[in-house]
């Protein structure tokens, strides 16, 4: 099993969130519980819609609480069951336990996938338990308000509602050219305003789904040479919903 720190993403750092009115408040409470965990909003909780962002913050707070020395299990929450049943089946739970509980902060993605899992479930409730007793630090991320989650022990529920909840809304057009312009600063070819604000404007979903349409107009401009214009972003895009996604090949716009 690799230390758990080491799952931290190093590019998803706080100096690398764009920051806007949809995630004002996630991003101050994110900082607030790096800077001095346990301190307040404990446990925090932040959901949102997939590719909004929730997954970086959670990787930007484990970044900075361990630069600054402290103890930081990080985890998924598959990860987190498929440990837990090892655990069990190795009748290793007292390793089990020692491992996550040491630590000055307890960081789950995707906490929604602890539905269902009943034993899962009972264990978490005691990490929990034990981790905030001891005044460390929780935070959890979630495509959905606790409220939202079946199949949920109401005992986890209140305890996720216990500290701050903070939700991602989908970001304006504004902060996703803020966005865009935040990307394009590591691209192969220059972007200019023009096309970012294009982009912006055709593409409200995820910042997933905006990385994937920089990266496929600025790969195609690459690949052919070509400056980066609005009529190369629309012949690169197309109508398709697979180029709304960023799943579409490059290649095959280029041979458009």
């Amino acid at each position: 099993i690799p230390p758990l720190a080491s799952r931290l993403n190093m590019r998803n750092t706080f100096a690398s969130f764009v920051v806007g009115d949809c995630n004002h408040l996630a991003f101050a409470a994110s900082m607030a519980v790096a800077d001095a965990p346990g301190a307040s909003y404990n446990p925090l909780f932040i959901y949102s819609a997939s590719g909004l962002g929730k997954t970086h913050l959670l990787n930007a707070i484990g970044l900075r609480a361990h630069a600054a020395g402290r103890s930081v299990a990080s985890v998924t929450c598959e990860q987190f069951t498929n440990e837990f049943l090892a655990a069990i089946r190795e009748r290793k739970t007292d390793a089990f336990r020692a491992r996550y509980r040491a630590a000055d902060l307890l960081l789950i993605d995707d906490v929604q996938f602890l539905t269902g899992k009943e034993g899962t479930q009972e264990g978490f409730f005691h990490t929990f338990n034990a981790l905030h007793d001891a005044g460390k630090q929780i935070v959890l991320t979630c495509d959905r308000a606790p409220s939202a989650l079946p199949l949920l022990e109401e005992r986890l529920r209140s305890r996720f509602e216990w500290g701050l909840l903070a939700d991602i809304g989908t970001p304006s057009v504004e902060t996703r050219t803020a966005m865009l312009a935040a990307f394009a600063k590591s691209s192969p070819v220059e972007v200019p305003a023009d096309v970012l604000t294009f982009l912006a404007d055709r593409t409200p979903g995820s910042v997933r789904q905006l990385e994937g349409c920089l990266n496929r107009v600025t790969a195609i401009a690459h690949f052919t040479d070509s400056p980066v214009t609005i009529a190369l972003a629309q012949r690169a895009l197309g109508p398709s919903a697979a180029a709304e996604t960023g799943d579409a090949s490059p290649k095959a716009a280029i041979a458009a």
